[in-house]
């Protein structure tokens, strides 16, 4: 018997990811010149319109329109045919600086540990497992490499007439009771294009240069089946085709549905934000414990950070027995830990 688990990549310039680098990128401003900055930046794009807004606590002041710009002119939104123009997009600014009450508790922890205190509650997960070098599962693995080849290609002219909006999928087939990999069901990419070019043709110089070079020989059956633009032309894209926010794209951000998720976002907060930094640790430990060669496979759970507390109530070494219940691993998990 066996199960097939598909996950999805997108782009750098799906709506939803331009959004995550434009957060990203203010944030990054404002901790270059001053660490302790609190950043919670989101935003919204459509059309040729880009709405930034969150709170933002800095000692720095960075100019946020250059950042906008330029970020979304590296995407590859830098022309007035694409509806979507880093250098002439109207930019509305709605950022305004961080609660007190939530900043006096952040300043300064409480108890054993008086260090930075987290800026609010919330479930962070960890996983890591041996399917492949990023030690990511294979399905999500296999899909950001397509897009990543997508924007690659389209950057450095070998496909010039793809355009950054682009999504894919991929199904892995594995073994029901040993759970290895059998091969793949089906590959999904769908790219955005020039006008003018002919499908036929967009079909076969992208599995030529984009698909045959990412998914392994050893993985495509007979069966496997193969979808390059399903829908056919796909000339609109970007934020003309669909509105763009940020943190809409979490499980792409993490492990393509194959470990749990809190439910946090990533882009555009600070570390006192624990939506990242607490999943930043968790993926760290359930790393650490599979390159040592103790487990196939890793999930670890930072369970309620609370406002105003430096340390975790509780640290859960969740769906994994072997760690409950092996005193060298439990003894291990705290080493790392310290």
């Amino acid at each position: 018997m066996s199960y097939i688990f598909t996950s999805e990549s997108v782009s750098e310039g799906h709506p939803d990811k331009v959004c995550d680098q434009i957060s990203d990128a203010i944030l990054d401003a404002y901790l270059k010149d001053d660490p302790n900055s609190r950043v919670a930046c989101e935003t919204l794009i459509k059309n040729n319109i880009v709405v930034v807004a969150g709170e933002i606590t800095s000692e720095s002041s960075p100019d946020i329109e250059p950042i906008i710009r330029q970020t979304i002119n590296e995407i590859g939104y830098d022309s007035d045919e694409l509806g979507f123009n880093g250098s002439n997009c109207e930019i509305q600014n709605h950022i305004s600086k961080q609660s007190p009450d939530i900043a006096q508790g952040v300043n300064e922890g409480e108890g054993e540990d008086l260090g930075q205190g987290a800026g609010d509650q919330g479930l962070m997960f960890g996983y890591a497992c041996n399917e492949t070098n990023s030690l990511m599962p294979t399905p999500i693995d296999l899909s950001h490499q397509l897009v990543k080849r997508q924007s690659d290609l389209r950057k450095n002219g070998t496909l010039g007439w793809l355009r950054p909006d682009a999504k894919s999928q991929v199904s892995v087939i594995y073994n029901d009771s040993t759970n290895q990999i059998e091969g793949i069901s089906a590959v999904v990419l769908s790219t955005q294009h020039d006008e003018g070019i002919d499908q036929e043709e967009l079909k076969k110089e992208v599995y030529k240069n984009i698909i045959q070079p990412v998914i392994p020989d050893n993985l495509l059956l007979e069966e496997t089946k193969i979808f390059i633009n399903p829908t056919g032309k796909f000339v609109i894209g970007g934020p003309v085709g669909d509105c763009g926010l940020t943190g809409r794209k979490i499980i792409v951000d993490t492990y393509g549905g194959m470990a749990r998720h809190g439910g946090g976002a990533f882009s555009g907060k600070d570390p006192s934000k624990v939506d990242r930094s607490a999943a930043y640790a968790s993926r760290y430990v359930a790393k650490i414990l599979l390159l040592l060669d103790l487990l196939t496979n890793v999930k670890f759970k930072f369970h309620m950070l609370s406002v105003l507390l430096s340390q975790p109530l509780l640290m859960l070494k969740h769906l994994v027995p072997q760690v409950r219940h092996n005193k060298k691993l439990k003894n291990l998990l705290e080493l790392t830990l310290t």
